[in-house]
């Protein structure tokens, strides 16, 4: 479980910063077409903004998750095995190493040596 937390952990870092870059990467262009003062150029800042957006908030739906998840793992929370179950369903669609480390949590969420880890760790 440790494994699966510190790698859920890393993934959704890894989240965070690909959604700072993405901002960057749309942000710079955006604040460069707005100091040219170019009105044809200023329609391009509204795609930018939603583009940007949306490329970002799709990258917290896949990240936050995996973090949050990481975290319950390490802690061996009650509530980190069905939240981990559900980030894994959602790294299946994050093709190629999401994939990979949905098909590992699913597959550690539904061993009963895992159920009883969480147990006894939550009686201690």
């Amino acid at each position: 479980m440790k494994i699966l937390g510190i790698l859920n952990l890393i993934y959704g870092i890894l989240g965070v910063l690909v959604a700072v870059v993405v901002v960057l990467v749309f942000g710079i262009p955006a604040g460069l077409v707005i100091a040219d003062q170019d009105p044809d150029a200023a329609a391009a800042v509204g795609i930018f903004g939603i583009v940007g957006g949306f490329i970002v908030v799709l990258v917290a739906i896949f990240s936050v998750p995996a973090f949050v998840a990481g975290i319950g793992l390490l802690k061996y929370k009650p509530w980190a095995r069905p939240w981990t179950i559900v980030a894994s369903v959602l790294h299946l669609l994050s093709i190629p190493f999401g994939t990979a480390l949905g098909i590992y949590g699913l597959w550690v969420m539904f061993k009963d040596e895992t159920v009883a880890l969480i147990r006894a760790k939550n009686l201690a």
